[in-house]
């Protein structure tokens, strides 16, 4: 079998090669614009010689030349054209056979991608992949009305649109009113997706919610935008418990390095017991996700402890025992 060789560093898409495309995107700029990007894009050391590289002088790249009013506009007529790499055609050939592809590119465009990478190989096959921890009940992403209304529910995001929706709630009742979808977020260990919004009530702020985009059964675009800014850190402060979870985590199983990564996104202090290895970590999290984090935290079993808050230990061990009866149960019935 042969073994082929990449290199994930490419040359071509360097940290200075993308400063200079970035930069050359617009076809006048200023020094102000060259030292802001280099130091937003470059390393610590890039602005002691990068800017005398971009900016025109005796030792420049000559990608630029001086305007009479200082300015500096770009030797090229068009931007730099952007090459794929071959690595970067393989992951696109795999990301294609993702069924949530097509919520993002319609069939035209995925068939004319298809057909330009025909005789490229994918970097990965799903078969591959085996995920533990994961909920049965995915959303439906081929289904014609999901693809529908999570193209909606983007714009709406996108264009901050006040939209009517209609959607079933987690309890199983049918609930409808004015809404404006601030974030789309992806779940893994639902395999869901789901909208962050606020609902409005005479058209104001009401309450803010999550909607499971699965759960929607209809949304309309009202013609009306929402206009009043929205901060998202403010949003999601808003929505922070007042008592962080308290976890004492442990190192078998290499549960920490699972913990962190499961946990990623949360907000949280993490403390190391360096006589014992063990970590504590407070850990912040949305309300109206409590019941999500606690099946995500006891998945780890025996991995991880729940200290506190009082009540969240009481709903883990209330959980543990249903599991326990429900367990000794079906043993009972196979004996």
């Amino acid at each position: 079998m042969a073994v082929m060789k990449m290199n994930l560093f490419s040359e071509i898409y360097g940290a200075y090669f993308r400063i200079a495309a970035k930069l050359l995107e617009s076809e006048v700029t200023d020094e102000k614009a060259v030292n802001d990007e280099v130091q937003r894009g470059g390393f610590r050391d890039s602005v002691l010689f990068l800017p005398q590289k971009l900016i025109p002088s005796e030792s420049d790249w000559g990608l630029f030349s001086r305007m009479s009013d200082g300015r500096l506009k770009r030797i090229t007529k068009k931007a730099p054209v952007k090459v794929l790499t071959k690595l970067q055609k393989m992951w696109l050939k795999a990301k294609l056979s993702d069924p949530k592809i097509r919520l993002f590119i319609d069939e035209n465009s995925l068939a004319e991608l298809s057909g330009r990478l025909a005789d490229i190989p994918p970097l990965y096959r799903n078969e591959q992949f085996r995920f533990t921890d994961r909920f049965s009940d995915s959303d439906n992403f081929l289904s014609e009305d999901y693809i529908r209304i999570f193209r909606r529910a983007l714009e709406a995001v996108k264009g901050r649109k006040i939209v009517w929706i209609e959607f079933v709630s987690g309890h199983g009742k049918r609930m409808s009113g004015k809404f404006v979808l601030l974030k789309m977020e992806y779940s893994p260990k639902n395999d869901k997706f789901r909208a962050y919004c606020f609902h409005l009530r005479h058209d104001r702020i009401n309450d803010s919610g999550i909607i499971n985009i699965g759960r929607i059964t209809k949304i309309v675009d009202t013609g009306r935008v929402f206009r009043t800014p929205v901060y998202m850190e403010k949003y999601f402060s808003s929505r922070k418990c007042s008592s962080p979870a308290v976890i004492k985590v442990t190192t078998e199983r290499n549960g920490v390095e699972r913990f962190m990564m499961e946990f990623a996104s949360y907000e949280k202090h993490t403390v190391r017991n360096f006589e014992t290895g063990q970590y504590m970590v407070e850990l912040w999290y949305d309300e109206q996700d409590e019941t999500e984090l606690l099946i995500r935290l006891l998945s780890f079993g025996p991995v991880i402890e729940i200290l506190g808050p009082p009540h969240l230990r009481k709903l883990a061990g209330a959980r543990i025992k249903r599991q326990a009866e429900l367990l000794e149960k079906s043993l009972s019935v196979i004996n």
